[in-house]
């Protein structure tokens, strides 16, 4: 009888095997192993054999529950989230007997030493001793990044089968967390879309549907965000589910497998320069201790790779940069995508599918070797790592951020929610105190940077981290050659300037009587004084008002919106956009709406006995306008931006609660919109809506919006509305400041000669006419027109996230209004790196631009306050653009 233990091919076949490209029939491979083929594989349980097609997400479930069924001593199946189209989030953890029995106190122990404070070096040092390394292997956060999500099946099967002492080493030494498909919608998205297109053969040409994918693509999940982006602000299930995860296990090493361009071979660590200078040494010789050991296995089998190029370590929201600043070792690989079954690069080889199985594999094999080897000191490392931190924070310049809390309680609700998510303990005092000569009053929150988690919490919070001096003049050495940067992604992030609020700094350590603040974001609200005789009053101070007014309309209650600030008799004063909501203009049962309303907005209504105001307009004054029950459109589709266009969406109907219906440019040209008040047009990305929608589009818009509909444009959309002969706004983009006009060169073959020196021949080369230098992302201050209806519940001053190079000019005053423009040039830069002459001209131009057009209004932000859903201090100017634009529009009601 033949036995289930059957010995691969010596090494040096393998190799001879692999060739250029990998068989899906060979997969995996990894030298010495003794497989065990009584352990389930893809073929017996999917139907097919690994890297022969690209799994759904159901199929990959499905595998890894039929091993954590027939396996359970070895893998734990952990759900721990679900998406937005329901598909459950997991991850397996697989180990020898011994350390599956004991799970539950192995990650308490890496609860006990990530908690220096209440683990001493003695009781650390014996925890050490008995503790496996763990490695934590991310797969698929694109979700259109294929191969990752099936080499975790591959390395789940293998470690289950392999009975070689290799394996069973690792095994023994090292815990491996296998999180296999981070964004199953996306993958969906693309894995139905790929064979849809597919025929007869797989196309390896790059210009086959095959290979290129309709919008939206599959990276993104089911709001078109880039998760990859999203860890320090958690707006998506997905991240928050693997962070509370992390949380719980804190893996010493933490893999973020990826795919990129077909062209290009593999990528490991260690990272690209910049580094976040919140990332310790340490943690650096760690990168290195792991890309070292890859590089042997990736020489032995004949693969080529590349380090230090492309994907750097400074943005702390990718998923391999957020898990350092908890002190654990985070990583990206990426292998180069077939984006199908086979893909013919530029050279003339093809890479396919198997390919990048395979070689994640190997990755794989070969990180858990090093954690493996290195245990003891990987858990010294992040012990060491937790208590520094500590230390550090006790003796840091800042000592204590204090927030006020004196405006905008749902943002800092919110903010101070998300920071306890992220492992930050905040403290909201219960009565008022003193600190630094400042005096507080009770409801506002501390954070005292003597914490383990002191590094994430100055990157987060911290006004500028900054970069490199050598890698900006490396920079700036390639602008002046016209040649592109070496910027990955935006330079300035911090979370109180992204929400707008106050935050203090204060050396000292401030003690204050206080609760510990939740992961709760929206507390519920409720109704002061229920029973007053006239009705309620709603401070349009945050986004909880806001809900609550969405919320309101859809539910019928009448209400009206203050355009201006006023005094009520009762001593109050209400700021601008201020709800009205009288007994009289509604049904009986409005108490019982309301508390239902105010639970779940986290609105404060506050019962008045009286419509008197001493100051400022009263209910029945033109500037209180009724608020009107409002529908949303959006374009959707191309050439929107699918980031721009989910990332809008989410922000209306994630945190707004308006509901937004999706239309495309084919049926937006000629369709009749008298049914919606509003119409978004998220920025694009590539293409122009002008191309898109034709004369006829552009003409039903502009009827559309002159019969009293309000058109909000986001970012570069803007440019639409300052097309045709009569534009519907009346600015104008920028070329690069202090560029002479172009010739058109004709009759000018021959020129008369020059003599020019260094500074004239300089001058001579720059281009003509040139846009503006595209800048990465920095945090621009704007100031606020707070005596416009638009603004309302805006301090005087905002940031925003500037990306691009979209300069406009600002609305004459007979033209519109310029309600945010962005500050001077000494002050416009809040944050982050921006080239010197692209700040010089962004100041003082407009970031919100409103125009009357007809009945109607088009509102322009000329950058995204939707961007990336993480600018959350300008949410408020978009939901004032969708709820109170279209009471004051002249359509006939």
């Amino acid at each position: 009888m033949r036995s289930n233990i059957h010995r691969t091919f010596i090494f040096s076949t393998i190799v001879a095997a692999l060739g250029s490209s990998f068989a899906a029939s060979a997969l995996p491979e990894f030298p010495g192993s003794q497989y065990n083929h009584s352990v389930p594989d893809i073929q017996q349980v999917l139907g097919y054999k690994l890297g022969s097609r690209i799994s759904e997400p159901a199929a990959i479930r499905q595998y890894f529950t039929t091993l954590a069924a027939q396996y359970p001593q070895q893998l734990k199946l952990v759900p721990y989230g679900e998406s937005w189209q329901g598909r459950q989030l997991f991850y397996v953890v697989i180990g020898s007997e011994q350390n599956i029995a004991r799970l539950d106190q192995l990650e308490q122990n890496m609860r006990k030493l990530a908690d220096p404070v209440n683990t001493s070096e003695a009781d650390a040092k014996a925890l050490i001793e008995q503790q496996p390394a763990s490695v934590w292997i991310a797969n698929t956060l694109h979700g259109n990044e294929l191969s990752p999500a099936e080499s975790s099946m591959a390395l789940a099967w293998h470690l289950l089968a392999d009975q070689s002492e290799f394996t069973r080493n690792i095994l023994a030494n090292t815990l491996v967390y296998i999180d296999p498909l981070q964004n199953p919608d996306g993958h969906h998205r693309f894995v139905s879309r790929y064979y849809a297109t597919a025929g007869m053969e797989h196309s390896d040409d790059r210009l086959s549907a095959e290979q290129n994918e309709p919008w939206p693509n599959g990276r993104s999940n089911h709001y078109l965000f880039d998760m990859n982006r999203d860890w320090i602000s958690l707006t998506q299930p997905e991240n928050r589910g693997r962070v509370r995860a992390l949380q719980n296990t804190y893996p010493l090493l933490y893999v973020d497998s990826h795919e990129m361009g077909g062209d290009m071979t593999y990528y490991f660590s260690p990272e690209a320069e910049p580094y976040n200078p919140h990332i310790q040494q340490a943690q650096r010789e760690v990168l290195n201790w792991v890309g070292q050991n890859n590089a042997k296995w990736f020489d032995r089998f004949g693969y080529h790779y590349f380090t230090r190029e492309i994907f750097d370590a400074f943005y702390p929201g990718y998923g391999a940069s957020w898990p350092l600043y908890q002190g654990s070792i985070a990583m990206t690989y990426e292998m180069a995508s077939a984006r199908g079954h086979h893909y013919r690069r530029s050279d003339g080889t093809v890479v396919t599918f198997a390919d990048g199985i395979q070689r994640n594999f190997v990755a794989f094999m070969a990180t858990l070797e090093t954690a493996s080897q290195r245990a003891k000191p990987l858990l010294q490392r992040f012990y060491q790592y937790r208590k520094d931190a500590v230390a550090q924070g006790s003796k840091a310049k800042t000592r204590s951020y204090i927030f006020p809390a004196s405006r905008d309680k749902a943002g800092h609700q919110r903010l101070t929610a998300l920071l306890t998510e992220q492992g930050i303990a905040v403290t909201q005092a219960t009565k008022a105190f003193s600190a630094c000569g400042k005096d507080y009053q009770s409801g506002a929150y501390v954070i005292d940077s003597a914490q383990s988690t002191y590094h994430l919490l100055r990157t987060l919070l911290d006004a500028d981290v900054p970069m490199d001096q050598p890698f900006i003049k490396q920079q700036e050495a390639l602008r002046a050659n016209n040649l592109p940067d070496q910027i990955y992604d935006v330079t300035a992030w911090s979370l109180p300037l992204m929400f707008n609020l106050d935050m203090n700094e204060c050396r000292a350590s401030v003690k204050v009587e206080g609760v510990r603040v939740t992961e709760q974001r929206i507390l519920p609200g409720s109704l002061a004084r229920p029973d007053a005789t006239y009705g309620f009053i709603v401070p349009w101070d945050g986004m909880d008002a806001a809900r609550f007014a969405a919320a309101a309309l859809k539910a019928g209650v009448v209400m009206r919106s203050s355009d201006l600030p006023f005094t009520h008799q009762n001593g109050t004063r209400y700021p601008s956009g201020s709800l009205i909501i009288a007994r009289a203009d509604n049904n009986t049962e409005l108490n019982q709406t309301l508390e239902k309303l105010s639970a779940k907005s986290g609105a404060v209504l506050q019962g008045v006995d009286s419509s008197w105001h001493t100051d400022g307009p009263n209910a029945g004054s033109a500037n209180m306008v009724r608020l009107q029950p409002v529908k949303v459109a959006m374009l959707w589709d191309e050439p929107a931006s699918s980031l721009s266009a989910g990332s809008a969406r989410f922000v209306l109907e994630r945190e707004l609660g308006q509901p937004v219906t999706a239309i495309r440019p084919a049926q937006l040209k000629q369709a009749d919109l008298s049914r919606y008040q509003v119409l978004v047009l998220p920025a694009t990305a590539g293409g122009s809506y002008q191309q898109a929608l034709g004369e006829a589009g552009y003409n039903n818009i502009r009827h559309w919006t002159e019969r009293g509909g309000v058109l909000i444009t986001l970012g570069n959309a803007t440019n639409f509305v300052l097309s045709g002969e009569a534009p519907m706004l009346a600015s104008k983009r920028e070329y690069k400041a202090g560029e002479e006009p172009a010739t058109d060169g004709k009759d000018k073959e021959q020129v008369a000669g020059t003599v020019l020196n260094t500074e004239q021949y300089q001058q001579m080369v720059k281009a003509k006419q040139a846009r503006p230098d595209w800048v990465p992302g920095f945090l621009a201050k704007a100031e606020v027109d707070q005596s416009h209806w638009l603004t309302a519940g805006l301090p005087a001053s905002v940031n925003t996230v500037y990306v691009g190079n979209e300069i406009y000019q600002p609305l004459a005053i007979n033209h519109g209004r310029n309600l945010l423009k962005f500050a001077g040039a000494d002050e416009v830069k809040a944050s982050g790196f921006v080239w010197q002459d692209n700040q010089q001209q962004i100041a003082h131009k407009p970031l919100l631009m409103w125009a009357p057009q007809g009945d109607g209004m088009v509102i322009s932000f000329t950058q995204e306050p939707n961007y990336r859903a993480y600018v959350n201090g300008l949410h408020i100017a978009l939901a004032n653009a969708v709820l109170l634009a279209p009471a004051h529009s002249g359509a006939v009601r």
